[in-house]
């Protein structure tokens, strides 16, 4: 049995409507990578938005979970809870996310938790913030710290197959 399916089932993720998933579904659908607990800044003229490397206070920089999620949208007064109608509207969840992937009908990687099994995945493929972010607390003004790299891809993150078995042909 793989991903909690019998042999030769597909997994949840490709037959359960986002709008339809248990909360455990659509929870496990987040990969971990705390992408989306960075700062991001909008242009106020062009409607841009720009990624900082400035995680959330709540966020562990090393695992990338955070340290109050059941107590976060009380704490941290914009932190949102993703629903599947607002996947239509944000406009800066990660190239990444599953989320996303899925609204998109795209597959997930195979670092995704939910394929690999295994949650270190996602910091072994590259994806994740784990030791590339600091702290709200320590940062000073978003402004020094734009990156590119949270809206962007890691290479070969985005295929279906680890970069060993990828490479075999």
């Amino acid at each position: 049995m793989e991903n909690g399916n019998k042999a030769g089932e597909r997994p949840f993720w490709m037959t359960v409507p986002l709008s339809r998933m248990t909360r455990a579904q659509w929870e496990s659908l987040c990969d971990g990578c705390g992408r989306c607990c960075l700062h991001k800044l909008r242009d106020d003229e062009t409607e841009e938005i720009v990624f900082t490397d400035v995680a959330c206070r709540l966020l562990d920089t090393k695992t990338c979970l955070c340290t109050d999620y059941p107590n976060r949208q009380r704490k941290v007064q914009d932190c949102i809870s993703l629903t599947p109608d607002m996947l239509e509207e944000i406009d800066w969840l990660p190239p990444t996310c599953g989320y996303r992937l899925i609204h998109e009908g795209r597959p997930l990687p195979w670092w995704h938790p939910l394929v690999s099994g295994r949650p270190e995945t996602v910091h072994e493929a590259g994806v994740s913030v784990s030791g590339r972010v600091i702290s709200e607390r320590r940062a000073g003004a978003l402004e020094d710290h734009i990156v590119e790299w949270p809206g962007e891809c890691p290479p070969g993150a985005d295929s279906t197959q680890p970069p060993d078995t990828a490479s075999r042909g």
